[in-house]
């Protein structure tokens, strides 16, 4: 099959890896342009552009596809399919109707439960336990279009950064075997239809009055970006990973013993992995060896 390909980030990778181990003729690669990143602000490529590079293959890096000249050149690609992965741009109707089969959409969540840009965090953040892949073929609308293909994952207290590979490579496997097999498009019922917003960095500071289990879960949700965080001895510390447990009798924020077991708002929070800024992940024992959080201290 004669395929587009459209995605930026890490999580495309695996099924952009996966079309071309299976044979299929990639006409173009489309991904965000080279944006400055780091220290120095260099142009940085995005995953899927370097990958594509490596697999001898034409990558294209419009900063939009509403121009005629743009959408002239993808209908000339004369695709049988387009797959979409975490783009990053909208894509006009004259794009979705190009290929001759449409364009489907790789989709982290189980449709139409989070809909929208950061559905795996939302996810987390809300407590689901359960979440996975739907291979959907896309309309106008923001992730409204029919399903195609739904795959679940059990998401076990599990990290953003943990459960985005995992989809990832699920939702590669997903779409192979709906390109070989495909099944008939079901409508989203808009019962369950939830939205997931992108992610504000101001939404990851703790706030101590919360009770545990929600911080765990913002713990999880954040980690690795942007990382949950609260501030110790006027430093900024993040929270990488940390555990929820039900008995505290301090107030919100106090450190409670010599592990920096920290008072919520029910409950209290076990960190146990964590980063100084400028410093690598660490342990809570690591961190405290050369820095002190004396039990007692009340963390904002």
């Amino acid at each position: 099959m004669r395929i587009i390909f459209m995605g930026s980030p890490d999580f495309a990778v695996p099924a952009l890896n996966a079309l071309v181990e299976a044979g299929h003729d990639i006409a173009a690669v489309y991904c965000q342009p080279p944006r400055p990143a780091g220290r120095g602000k260099a142009d940085r490529k995005t995953a899927v552009h370097e990958r594509a590079e490596q697999l001898g293959l034409e990558v294209r890096t419009p900063r939009t596809l509403r121009d005629a000249e743009e959408q002239a050149k993808f209908a000339a690609l004369h695709a049988d399919l387009a797959v979409v992965a975490a783009y990053g741009l909208i894509l006009p109707k004259p794009i979705l109707d190009a290929p001759k089969n449409g364009c489907v959409n790789i989709h982290a969540s189980l449709l139409p439960r989070w809909r929208g840009a950061a559905p795996i965090q939302r996810a987390i953040l809300a407590g689901d336990t359960v979440s996975g892949v739907t291979i959907m073929q896309m309309d106008e609308g923001l992730d409204t279009g029919p399903m195609l293909l739904k795959q679940e994952l059990q998401l076990d207290r599990k990290n953003a950064g943990q459960v985005t590979e995992e989809l990832a490579k699920l939702g590669a496997s997903a779409l192979l075997k709906w390109i070989e097999d495909p099944s008939p498009p079901e409508p989203q019922p808009e019962n369950g239809a939830t939205y997931a917003p992108k992610v504000d960095k101001a939404e990851a500071r703790i706030d101590w009055s919360r009770p545990a289990i929600e911080i765990e879960r913002q713990v999880h949700a954040f980690s690795p970006w942007p990382g949950g965080w609260f501030e110790a001895n006027g430093e900024r510390i993040k929270l990488l990973d940390a555990r929820a447990g039900d008995d505290a009798s301090g107030r919100p924020g106090e450190v409670l013993d010599d592990c920096l077991n920290i008072a919520a708002g029910e409950g209290y929070v076990r960190p146990l992995r964590v980063q100084r800024a400028g410093r690598g992940a660490m342990t809570v024992d690591e961190l405290l060896r050369g820095f002190a959080i004396p039990k007692g201290t009340v963390v904002p």
